[in-house]
């Protein structure tokens, strides 16, 4: 079940209290969802944006500083890329020839 969205401070901004990225993932998601379904009044429309908005910003602050740590334990992480990763780990030798494993 989806929670209400959180409220914001008076000037319409989140507040640094500790929301973790899963917080505000799921919450961004639900203002997504209140979105796309339509029927809510412009006014709250662009509450909701706005609020989408801040949270896919904190959201990116999250994943950057998560890149960052993982950067600074591996120097060579910042560089990795996914299908590096996913080779690396499967044992995979990235060339697509179509051939068996």
């Amino acid at each position: 079940m989806a929670q209400a969205p959180r409220k914001a401070t008076a000037d319409n901004e989140i507040s640094d209290e500790a929301i973790s990225y899963e917080a505000a993932r799921d919450e961004l998601l639900d203002v997504v969802r209140q979105l796309e379904a339509g029927g809510v009044p412009l006014e709250q429309s662009l509450i909701l944006w706005e609020r989408g908005e801040q949270l896919a910003v904190l959201c990116q602050a999250w994943l950057d500083g998560a890149k960052k740590r993982l950067a600074a334990r591996r120097p060579d992480a910042a560089e990795t890329t996914v299908p590096a990763l996913a080779a690396s780990v499967t044992g995979a030798t990235g060339s697509d020839d179509g051939g068996s494993p």
